[in-house]
């Protein structure tokens, strides 16, 4: 072998070396450019998950809204119905005072009862304290003070909300 082989030689072993360190450079670059782009998808895939979370609670509570305003709507939907109805009642239940025929009084209770299934409860009044949010005062009388000593007109609620106040009158 003569010193130009030689030489080639030694060139090539040093470009074998260059090209190996250039190669792992290269490969630590690229592997670093991986995971940086996986630590990206990572992200975007907890970021989309939080999306998801959020879109699904928001979904829920709206369904639960929106069962809660359907179970409101049918509970007052028939509240005009029922204010036709009150003179109506309140007619039979001054003629059942004046009257002893048990098939009218029965037929009062039925029609009460009937009310009642629907959510319309009478307000107790006579001997109760004088309750400004259910009750209207049309007079005073000598009694107790604050107490409902006569009623002249049944009120009524229909759930929990007042449908007509009881129209009474308070001792002074």
């Amino acid at each position: 072998m003569n010193d130009d082989d030689r030489r080639d030689k030694k060139k090539e072993g040093i470009l074998n070396e260059l090209n190996g360190s250039e190669n792992a450079e290269e490969s630590e670059v690229l592997d670093k450019k991986e995971e940086n782009r996986d630590n990206v998808l990572l992200q975007k895939i907890a970021d989309l998950e939080d999306k998801y979370r959020r879109v699904l609670a928001d979904y829920q509570n709206l369904v639960r809204r929106t069962q809660e305003e359907k179970r409101e709507w049918a509970k007052l939907s028939n509240k005009e119905m029922i204010l036709k109805l009150l003179p109506i009642l309140d007619t039979l239940m001054l003629a059942e005072k004046h009257t002893q025929d048990k098939n009218f009084v029965l037929t009062v209770q039925h029609f009460l009862s009937a009310l009642e299934e629907e959510g319309v409860i009478r307000i107790k009044t006579i001997g109760e304290e004088f309750n400004p949010q259910t009750m209207e005062a049309v007079s005073t009388v000598e009694g107790e003070s604050g107490k409902v000593m006569e009623e002249m007109r049944a009120g009524y609620l229909l759930y929990d909300t007042v449908l007509r106040p009881a129209q009474v009158i308070v001792g002074a």
